[in-house]
């Protein structure tokens, strides 16, 4: 069953999630982020390329012919996924495919509307038995 943590009180979304992403890479996980607003993955792929002058996190977007061999993939539906290590989620509902996954986070921003439809996210799984954790940015 897939084990699924909420990252509380994040300042900025996509700078966190490229951190968590070069964490989970380092630990040899492959990592899929996921989001239906094109823009979102856009500034991710962008974002990678540059947050860290130390790190290569290679990555591609859905549809690139190399999707199956490149460990990160930045994509807006299930068609592409070829591993299924690690899933983040930077969309506003669930991912309709995240029970393939091992492991899925949620990252929680620090405005209300954010965390109203994190909330939603969480009703969501807990009903459905999912073991859910959560790690609160505000407390270190």
């Amino acid at each position: 069953m897939t084990r699924i943590d909420f990252h509380l009180n994040v300042e900025n979304h996509l700078l966190y999630t490229c951190r968590l992403i070069r964490k989970a890479y380092s630990s040899g996980l492959k990592i899929v982020c996921y989001s239906t607003r094109a823009e979102v993955l856009e500034n991710l792929d962008k974002l990678l390329w540059t947050f860290s002058e130390e790190d290569f996190l290679p990555h591609v977007v859905s549809g690139h012919p190399s999707v199956a061999e490149t460990p990160i993939l930045l994509t807006d539906k299930a068609d592409d996924i070829s591993h299924y290590d690690l899933l983040i989620n930077l969309d506003e509902q669930w991912p309709p495919f995240f029970a393939r996954f091992e492991r899925l986070v949620e990252i929680v921003g620090i405005d209300e509307d954010n965390k109203t439809l994190a909330r939603q996210r969480y009703k969501f799984y807990k009903e459905r038995g999912y073991p859910l954790n959560t790690f609160d940015r505000a407390n270190g």
